[in-house]
């Protein structure tokens, strides 16, 4: 699998610079959502949730979600990090619209991550300001909370002027769930979802606030609940940093991780065993990535509330060293762990010396 796109899409200028973005940038691709040559494709497809669910989930059958039996090709696709390599692969598999109906086979294996991607791709495409939110659904399988990404995209101020019954003349985020259909069995607006702690899907950052102040099972939060190991306080914790990311548009893997070393499988093995400065990871005490992560999380939750001086402290913390350097360790779920190279659009795996 090559990660590269055939027309690889020049990154724009980093957003951030210590800058939050505006609504301008998420109108913009980021490297990661520009869909290379690909673009009528995007712009094909009806600019609203349910067209553009439609296509995502058309296009991208998602790697674990009801045991799909995969091809050794989609096997690989879950580590495509870059929306132009997976519509290089949707395109080479069956040609046509994305919406198009098409077997299993055809189409592209990945997750969550990559239906949001998709989607905001899209809604991008058509100069309308999206972004992608980390956070836990609970409407999956309840009482658990699992690991999720859904889209915002920006809802501008209605020219008729303010809301007669709310007096609101603003624009706003409207947040939904790309994988949902409104004929589901859902007890909530899929396609403008309620936000907040209490929410069908909270984020990263108010599930950590939530743990912190004793008021949620760490428990009840992670991958799936018969896989403990991938959840927990710590999986919320590394979620924290994803959030921060994804809202700076780095619309990285959700097992893409830089900074303070997780304790995943084979980590250690891999700072053990490569020179100093080989791999973006540091060890960090849990009580001083604790304090970040409470610092951080303080902030995301006020940038969501409008508070403007939030939003430019997050972005020049992300620019100051928070963000990725370049390099991330991308852990992968079918059990590779690699070194990539973001620029060069590579990863380098451990143990096989193979490089896509």
């Amino acid at each position: 699998m090559d990660d590269t796109a055939r027309t690889a899409p020049t990154a724009p200028p980093a957003t951030g610079q210590g800058r939050a973005p505006t609504l301008d940038d998420y109108a913009r691709h980021s490297a990661y959502s520009d869909p290379g040559g690909h673009a009528a494709l995007l712009a094909a497809v009806d600019p609203v949730p349910a067209a553009i669910g439609t296509a995502a989930c058309t296009a991208v059958v998602h790697y674990r979600a009801g045991r799909p039996v995969l091809t050794d090709e989609q096997g690989a696709d879950i580590d495509r990090r870059w929306l132009a390599s997976v519509l290089d692969a949707a395109t080479d598999r069956c040609p046509g619209p994305l919406d198009a109906a098409r077997d299993q086979a055809q189409q592209v294996a990945g997750c969550c991550r990559d239906h949001t991607l998709l989607s905001v791709g899209v809604l991008r495409e058509h100069g309308i300001p999206a972004r992608s939110r980390i956070g836990f659904a609970g409407y999956f399988e309840p009482p658990f909370f699992h690991d999720h990404v859904v889209v915002e995209h920006w809802q501008a101020a209605d020219p008729a002027g303010p809301d007669p019954d709310t007096g609101d003349a603003g624009g706003r985020w409207v947040r939904w769930d790309p994988e949902l259909t409104a004929d589901g069995p859902w007890d909530f607006d899929v396609h403008d979802m309620p936000t907040g702690p209490a929410s069908p899907f909270p984020t990263a950052a108010e599930v950590w606030r939530a743990i912190r102040a004793g008021e949620v099972d760490p428990a009840s939060y992670g991958v799936d609940p018969g896989l403990p190991h991938l959840g927990g306080k710590d999986f919320v914790r590394g979620y924290v940093l994803l959030e921060l990311a994804h809202r700076m548009r780095d619309e990285v893997l959700l097992w893409d991780v830089w900074g303070a070393a997780p304790d995943l499988p084979g980590i250690a093995g891999l700072m053990g065993q490569s020179p100093p400065g080989a791999v973006p990871l540091v060890r960090l005490e849990p009580e001083t990535w604790d304090a970040l992560t409470d610092a951080l999380a303080t902030l995301l939750v006020a940038a969501d509330a409008g508070d403007a001086a939030a939003e430019e402290a997050l972005a020049a913390r992300y620019t100051a060293g928070l963000g990725p350097r370049g390099r991330v360790v991308t852990a992968s779920p079918s059990g590779r762990l690699g070194i990539t190279d973001l620029a060069a659009r590579t990863t380098r795996w451990r143990g096989t010396g193979a490089t896509d």
